[in-house]
């Protein structure tokens, strides 16, 4: 036999292949990443690993199930029919598949080892680490949660502040009239605002896959607290992970409630803070200068953001994107990228106008605007 085989796998008598080549191959039939039929290797690794079992046995074939304790552990059990895939053909494949472990984030490798990750979120992070940006931003661990569910997220993201910045230029157009490029200042200051918040919106309670196999213990009391919730209280369970009981998913609401009324007190107590300081220079400066409106008490306006933000901002965007988008259009248009970004757009800039419309009410309701002279 010609040059030598991997240590792994390769009893004599099979044609050699490189190592690097083997391993590679071997690593993507572990995680049902390719065609079983096309792996010699891989088969036998697992006659070598079956064979080894019977002998430490006294004989015959492997017990029965398969994976030693039950499924939902995430793996594909296509690629080990026969009850094939137990722990120790696990073990033989990861063996196998040693320096490309090695290459990994360690949070990953460890959930692969534990088997919390599943095939097809495991091809979702090697297709998205072929992106050097993508892979930049994977390093934080937010961000890769977050992509990790929903490969569309950035996309989601530049959707919400484009329709936020588009929308919010619009009024202010509409509001300013001719004076809008004279108090331009003005509109920057508002628009940050708004972006910053829009952000946060779509950031908070976006579905978000957490590697339970390397998962920090909670230490804190604010993460004791609120330990196993979702980032979403209406996305779907990803596979290797635990069902989330209705508690949960009921803190994950609360959670972001809190979480949303901080941003939204601290965005518009800057906002309206700025504006209001900016007002003040015009009028030193230009004695003639009349603002459109009458200055804004700021912790007022900021608590009554803050509090909006916490509640219809908050159940709007976990349902829009816990039910209308996870659950509804990406199972529905599943491989279809492309009605799924167009669906995303137009419900997002619906809910935009919508939030829009139900901000204007709340603020009449807690009578910080006075209501329509129609009315």
């Amino acid at each position: 036999m010609q040059g030598a085989l991997s240590s792994n796998v390769g009893p004599s008598g099979l044609t050699a292949q490189p190592r690097s080549l083997q391993q590679a191959r071997l690593m993507r039939a572990a995680f049902g990443l390719g065609a079983p039929r096309a792996l010699p290797g891989l088969r036998v690794a697992r006659l070598r690993v079956r064979s080894s079992t019977s002998s430490g046995m006294g004989g015959g074939s492997p017990p029965p199930g398969g994976r030693g304790g039950g499924g939902g552990d995430g793996w594909d059990s296509s690629s080990s029919p026969g009850g094939e895939g137990d722990s120790s053909t696990r073990a033989a494949l990861l063996l196998a598949g040693k320096a490309a472990l090695d290459g990994l984030p360690a949070e990953i490798a460890a959930a692969i080892r534990s088997g919390h990750i599943s095939h097809e979120v495991l091809a979702r992070y090697l297709d998205m680490s072929k992106s050097a940006f993508l892979t930049w931003l994977m390093k934080s661990p937010g961000v890769r949660a977050r992509l990790l569910a929903d490969p569309n997220f950035l996309f989601k993201i530049g959707i919400e502040l484009g329709i936020g910045l588009t929308m919010k230029v619009i009024a202010e157009y509409t509001k300013r009239g001719k004076d809008f490029q004279a108090q331009l200042d003005f509109v920057i200051a508002n628009v940050i605002m708004a972006l910053v918040a829009d952000y946060m919106l779509v950031w908070l309670p976006a579905p978000a896959y957490h590697l339970t196999g390397a998962a920090p213990t909670p230490s804190g009391p604010w993460q004791r607290l609120f330990a196993g919730c979702p980032e979403n209280a209406f996305q779907k369970v990803q596979p290797g992970n635990a069902p989330f009981s209705v508690l949960q998913r009921g803190g994950a609401v609360v959670r972001n409630g809190i979480k949303l009324s901080a941003v939204g007190f601290c965005a518009s107590l800057l906002g309206v803070a700025v504006t209001n300081a900016m007002v003040e220079l015009r009028r030193r400066l230009d004695p003639s200068f009349r603002p459109l409106n009458a200055p804004q008490n700021v912790l007022t306006m900021a608590g009554a953001y803050g509090l909006y933000m916490a509640s219809s901002a908050n159940l709007r965007y976990q349902i829009l994107a816990g039910i209308v988008e996870e659950r509804g259009i990406e199972t529905l248009f599943h491989g279809k990228p492309g009605i799924c970004a167009a669906l995303s757009f137009a419900v997002r800039t619906g809910n935009t106008f919508l939030g829009s419309i139900l901000w204007v009410d709340f603020l009449r309701m807690l009578g910080l605007q006075p209501k329509a002279k129609a009315e």
